[in-house]
């Protein structure tokens, strides 16, 4: 994805383009990870931990002649030799810490982040794998940004790290500047960050091919879990020359990538032609501007039915 000489002019909330800040793409990839929280280790638990992975062993727990174990998908990494006694491993398993395992509950990995589940040892890996209090993963889709945190960590790191921009409020006006766009098939612009009603939510903006048709697209991303990202509703337009197109949408939760979610189309998506022609002049210069609004859903207490709720 081409990521350079990309511009993006944007003003701050209130519908008027104030101070022009124009941003230049790094593609060079930020890397960084913050511990996963691991519930504090016992002599059982540190016999099932694998000694070549460090990671809990599930069945098929194997073992050497030795009484040595490790992982099952560590066996063929180390070409079936024991990684401690260097003696051939066989298809030996060593059903009785298996056995052990099935008697074991303990908790989960995310405790120390607000988990409090106990599981069994053997549910224990599926309810990991999709707990709420697992950390989410960095938003930037301009490079591959391996850093996981909470959202406020997250906050500081697209801040600090990535330099994106950041807003207060729930309305934005944004116009989106590129020369010569008709050399440009895969594009990302720069993220932007709003903290509206006390959350933060991501603002998209990208080109690429729709089947054999330049297009490009907005979308909002929620930065929480995807319950709470059904209390807003967002939507973009785009116009000029009198012609208009509007979205409407619920902001999907950063759980989902924001690969995922272009490819799921949900988002406002402009025919690069129609971008051109939103952009006056000769049409030879991309110059789209995007209006937009967050607001929250709130239950009618009489009818049960949303009614919206603006921000002020």
């Amino acid at each position: 994805m081409e990521l350079d000489s990309i511009e993006c002019v944007s003003s701050s909330d209130g519908m008027e383009e104030d101070e022009i800040q124009v941003h230049q793409f790094s593609a060079k990839p930020i890397h960084g990870i913050i511990a996963s929280a691991i519930a504090p280790a016992t002599s059982v638990h540190e016999l099932l931990e694998c000694p070549v992975c460090t990671n809990s062993m599930y069945p098929p727990i194997h073992q050497c002649h030795n009484g040595h174990t490790l992982c099952s998908t560590c066996k063929t990494r180390v070409h079936n030799r024991c990684p401690t006694c260097r003696q051939e491993l066989g298809d030996i398993r060593c059903l009785a810490l298996e056995k052990v395992a099935e008697s074991l509950e303990l908790p989960c990995k995310y405790y120390s982040l607000g988990c409090p589940e106990i599981f069994p040892y053997y549910s224990k890996l599926k309810h990991e794998a999709l707990c709420n209090f697992r950390p989410y993963n960095c938003p930037y889709a301009g490079s591959e940004c391996s850093v996981v945190g909470d959202i406020p960590f997250l906050v500081a790191h697209l801040r600090d790290d990535h330099k994106v921009d950041m807003h207060t409020g729930c309305t934005f006006n944004h116009r989106y500047v590129k020369s010569n766009p008709r050399e440009v098939e895969n594009a990302t612009w720069m993220l932007t960050v709003f903290n509206c009603f006390g959350q933060y939510f991501c603002l998209h903006f990208e080109a690429f091919q729709l089947g054999m048709a330049p297009v490009y697209m907005a979308f909002l991303r929620f930065m929480g879990d995807e319950i709470s990202a059904r209390n807003y509703s967002y939507s973009l337009e785009v116009g000029a020359n009198g012609r208009k197109l509007i979205w409407e949408g619920t902001p999907r939760s950063i759980r989902d990538s924001h690969r995922k979610v272009r490819d799921s189309h949900d988002g406002l998506i402009i025919q690069r032609n129609m971008a051109l022609f939103f952009s006056g002049g000769d049409r030879k210069e991309l110059k789209l501007r995007v209006t937009g609004r967050i607001w929250k859903e709130q239950q009618n207490p009489d009818g049960g039915a949303c009614i919206p709720n603006l921000c002020s």
